[in-house]
């Protein structure tokens, strides 16, 4: 047996379309401790420990299952292909079958069979295996490409744009379109458009305007969470990035995935560069279509670029022009969705029922009373300025 793994150390070096997972850290621990195996416990060891000890690191007990992320979200040019919606030909889809097999060997690897065929009769760290036929699942995940994506998007759904790259966001926003209170039409058009994007059928960008606080980019955030496992994912990006958006699309274009590009608290001042790349990609220039990607921004201006007094001077014709020029942009928006400040009876409904799914017990009156004085402190009725209050009711509850 011991000679049957080192020849499974072999095999995994031979890899070919999943030979990136040779640099992963667990894996090539993995391999450095099989090909030690005839080398004497003193040698095997240190290299068993290592493994485990990062396995355990990643956040894993179980080999098989590290094992099956890691395929899950390899970037390799058998996917690539599938979700480009090319068929592979013959030899590299034996050869992806080799690969995968080679896998499926090391994920029914145990501690036991380790420390068995290496002679170590040491008490050492366990790790569990399982046996998994990855040819068939990778074979129905490519099916299914268009849901689950590959590499970085596989297991991410959030994203940002930093220094011409894709970045995972680790610990995204969790908040999910059931926590946000009122609004139900608002919600309702995003959400729609959204699955019209995910069918493949025509979807507008939509501007998003509004008071702050009242819940715009929560919305976004929201119907990213309840639509990422049908093959949803986000991409925010910042004001000053907008230049490079044509880079962006040449990223996103022959992803099988759906994107929404996101552009948080939009405006501009006058003569912006920026103002003109996003003009250009809302009017679908040559460089900028993509079948898989609209635009969402959210601004609490509802022109989005500011006006100055200097700006109102000068005659009618000139001062025309300038406020055509302003209102251009936000009307190139194939949906506009406005979040109105909510009135006081809303204010106190969303107060009410945040405090109800947080467990507080308050009499409705000391309730809505402290409610409309925090409002009045901060000049403000909104769904944010509700959430603050409940959150410092929260904070001032004696420990039981």
């Amino acid at each position: 047996m011991a000679k049957k793994l080192t020849k499974l150390a072999l095999r995994l070096r031979s890899m070919t379309i999943f030979r990136d997972m040779l640099d992963d850290p667990v894996i090539g621990a993995l391999m450095r401790c099989l090909e030690r195996l005839g080398g004497g416990v003193e040698r095997f060891t240190p290299a068993y420990s290592e493994f485990v000890s990062r396995l355990y690191r990643a956040g894993y007990v179980s080999l098989a299952e590290y094992v099956r992320d890691r395929v899950f979200d390899s970037d390799n040019v058998y996917i690539r292909l599938m979700g480009a919606g090319t068929l592979p030909d013959k030899v590299l889809l034996d050869s992806t079958a080799l690969d995968l097999d080679t896998l499926s060997l090391i994920a029914g690897l145990d501690s036991g069979k380790l420390l068995e065929e290496a002679g170590c009769n040491l008490s050492l760290a366990k790790f569990e295996g399982k046996k998994l036929n990855l040819t068939n699942e990778y074979a129905q995940r490519a099916r299914d490409i268009e849901k689950f994506g590959y590499g970085v998007y596989a297991r991410h759904r959030m994203f940002h744009w930093e220094r011409g790259k894709v970045v995972p966001v680790r610990t995204p926003d969790p908040v999910r379109l059931s926590e946000l209170i009122d609004y139900q039409r608002e919600k309702g058009l995003i959400l729609d458009n959204t699955r019209a994007l995910l069918k493949g059928r025509p979807a507008a960008n939509i501007l998003l305007t509004g008071d702050a606080g009242t819940g715009k980019s929560s919305t976004v955030k929201a119907v990213v969470n309840e639509l990422w496992q049908e093959g949803l994912r986000i991409l925010e990006i910042r004001k000053e990035q907008l230049h490079e958006i044509p880079g962006i699309l040449d990223e996103l274009n022959m992803n099988p995935l759906k994107f929404i590009l996101f552009i948080d608290d939009l405006s501009f001042q006058k003569n912006d560069d920026n103002f003109s790349a996003l003009k250009a990609m809302l009017e679908g220039s040559v460089s900028a279509k993509a079948r898989n990607v609209v635009i969402y921004a959210t601004s609490n201006r509802r022109h989005l670029v500011k006006e100055t007094a200097a700006d109102r001077e000068g005659d009618d014709i000139h001062r025309g022009d300038a406020m055509q020029e302003a209102a251009s942009l936000s009307e190139r928006f194939g949906l506009r969705v406005t979040f109105q400040r909510p009135t006081k009876e809303t204010y106190l409904n969303i107060v009410r029922e945040l405090a109800n799914r947080d467990g507080l017990s308050i009499d409705d009156d000391t309730l809505c009373a402290g409610a409309e004085r925090f409002a009045l402190q901060r000049s403000s009725r909104s769904a944010r300025a509700a959430r603050q209050y409940v959150d410092s009711l929260i904070a001032a509850e004696p420990e039981k």
